[in-house]
């Protein structure tokens, strides 16, 4: 058995920063060092009043300390890091660029008035397990420990429970558009014989070696001295 701290720091780059970061958020909103109306997605603030944190600020927010927050964060710690250290391994720079195209694409959805949501965070969170469940479709997933199902319906099992529970639907579909629509992009329109349009930007290449984390393969960024170690993963591939 690890202790909590060797946990932590097995953690890849990408998914331990952002987990913390909502973890953070929760807690200062629990403290009431802020209030969430300062944070919460606004498009006329943004344009208007050049209040364009909202538009990053509001997917670090995911809910107050609850059942429903830990979940969310449960999964974060579970799918997100099973797709950093297995699908993406040593591919820091392609998993930050899809979770910034899933951000994206949100925000894109949001400006829709009807699919808007002061809060994305939770639409990201499961954009991210949706991308799991399509890379590793075949893995045998435990749900509670009462019944076991393929990953491949892993999001539409969380999606009855949210129905069950009577949570929000809205964010987890949210979150399987914006899925679908990377994993159509990035996989099923290459494989069908088109151009991939989803190649991860130098300037996030760029950004990861200045970050000083992770490990990107064939980079076309040369490693900055000045940099930190980097995070070298666990080096295994999950089943697809």
């Amino acid at each position: 058995m690890s202790t909590p701290g060797e946990y932590y720091k097995s953690l890849p780059p990408v998914s331990k920063t952002y987990g913390v970061l909502c973890l953070l958020t929760t807690s200062a909103y629990y403290l009431k060092l802020y209030n969430p109306e300062v944070i919460y997605l606004s498009y006329s603030l943004a344009l208007k009043r050049l209040q364009v944190w909202r538009l990053v600020t509001n997917f670090f927010f995911l809910a107050p300390f609850s059942p429903r927050f830990g979940v969310h964060l449960l999964m974060i710690a579970r799918y997100w890091v099973l797709l950093e250290k297995g699908v993406f391994d040593k591919r820091t720079a392609d998993f930050l660029w899809m979770i910034i195209f899933g951000a994206l694409s949100l925000l894109v959805i949001a400006a829709i008035p009807p699919l808007w949501s002061p809060f994305m965070g939770v639409s990201l969170v499961f954009m991210l397990v949706y991308v799991w469940s399509r890379e590793v479709p075949n893995a045998q997933i435990s749900i509670y420990g009462v019944v076991t199902i393929k990953g491949f319906y892993l999001p539409w099992a969380f999606l009855a429970l949210d129905l069950i529970f009577g949570a929000p639907l809205k964010p987890d579909i949210l979150g399987i558009v914006a899925g679908h629509l990377y994993y159509f992009l990035s996989v099923l329109h290459p494989l069908a014989g088109g151009r991939n349009l989803l190649k991860t930007p130098l300037w996030v290449h760029k950004l990861v070696m200045f970050w000083g984390e992770g490990v990107q393969v064939n980079s076309p960024v040369q490693p900055n001295p000045s940099a930190g170690v980097a995070f070298r993963g666990r080096s295994y591939r999950l089943n697809q």
